[in-house]
């Protein structure tokens, strides 16, 4: 098959698609991306080697774009991981998340309708069902959860989600979602709080904490992710929602403080600071539906994937690093330094 990967140069995309390489030997996989600043070209190092690989830069929102695209590589399934994720870029930005995460979207169900594409698979987020009360471990989202956003992210995320369901419904698209819980892993942005706090101590500097630190995020290491979404873009049933959790929940002070542990770091590296606006309090998955219908079970415990992700940073400073001392650092001072 032809599988058109859009976002495939950034965090989850490209992880996705070197597993996609590696499980899937008789596929094409044509990754469309627009590379944005959280996106990398180096992540993409190893596929541009490989003849099954082709990486197009394009916008999923350019409708001319897409529609080249689409007539040349005639693509069997598209995976929409193309999106604006940062919570605070969105508070700071509104627009940009509604341009990419809503209109992008829409360009692609359009283009997929017109093709025959067989299956459009939409990554979203488990941030669409807003967030559940610290004192009720009990309470999990599941995909009867109503939506009821926080953020202009996960409000876009949302709208595109609709869209999708709206287009399976009203077009017969064979359209399938995936909503996922925190993701980490190689290759992550470092304006993201693992690789953020990873880069920090690594470099002796002061760690920013919203709050207390109290907020709980359900971990899910980023292969296990891809496998997830794989599963369900191949036999999960057309018009239907997936959740992926990973059972791993933490408060965002204890992953700080593993991630100073490994790295036999200080504590009094922890600096405090206000707490972002609207800032969800629990997300916790249940995974129950795609363990149920698919089989799918989250294959890696958060002590072994942190342990893996921090020697990945360690091993790649480099990259890091190259990021780091551009435009993010501007942006860094500005979300943090006056906190």
């Amino acid at each position: 098959m032809n599988i058109v990967v859009t976002g495939g140069a950034g965090f989850i995309g490209s992880n996705f698609v070197y597993y996609l390489l590696a499980h899937h030997p008789e596929d094409r996989v044509i990754c469309l991306d627009k590379l944005t600043y959280a996106a990398s070209m180096e992540a993409l190092d190893d596929a541009m080697r490989d003849e099954r690989f082709r990486f197009v830069r394009g916008d999923i929102a350019d409708t001319d774009a897409v529609e080249r695209l689409f007539a040349e590589e005639k693509p069997d399934i598209v995976v929409n991981f193309a999106a604006e994720t940062h919570v605070d870029r969105s508070i700071d930005d509104p627009g940009v998340f509604v341009r990419t995460n809503i209109m992008g979207t829409q360009t692609l169900l359009d283009a997929c309708r017109k093709h025959g594409v067989r299956r459009f698979h939409q990554v979203s987020t488990d941030e669409v069902y807003g967030d559940l009360p610290l004192d009720r471990p009990d309470l999990f989202f599941t995909e009867e959860t109503p939506l009821h956003t926080s953020s202009p992210y996960s409000a876009s995320k949302a709208g595109a989600d609709l869209l999708a369901l709206a287009y399976a419904r009203t077009f017969g698209l064979p359209v399938s979602i995936t909503r996922c819980s925190n993701n980490y892993g190689p290759y992550q942005f470092p304006e993201k709080l693992i690789p953020l706090m990873i880069s920090r101590a690594l470099a002796d500097e002061s760690m920013p904490v919203y709050g207390k630190g109290e907020n709980v995020r359900d971990w899910l290491y980023v292969e296990d992710h891809c496998a997830a979404v794989d599963a369900v873009m191949r036999m999960g049933r057309p018009g239907e929602v997936y959740n992926v959790g990973g059972h791993n929940e933490r408060t965002n002070l204890s992953v700080v403080r593993t991630i100073l542990q490994e790295l036999r770091k200080p504590e009094s590296l922890i600096a405090f600071v206000t707490d972002r606006p609207g800032h969800d309090r629990r997300y916790a998955i249940d995974p129950a539906k795609i363990s149920a219908e698919l089989g799918w079970l989250p294959a890696t415990p958060f002590e072994e994937g942190i342990r893996r992700t921090i020697r990945w940073y360690v091993d790649n400073r480099g990259w890091w690093s190259r990021i780091l001392s551009g435009d993010y650092r501007a942006y860094y001072e500005k979300m943090y330094a006056h906190r």
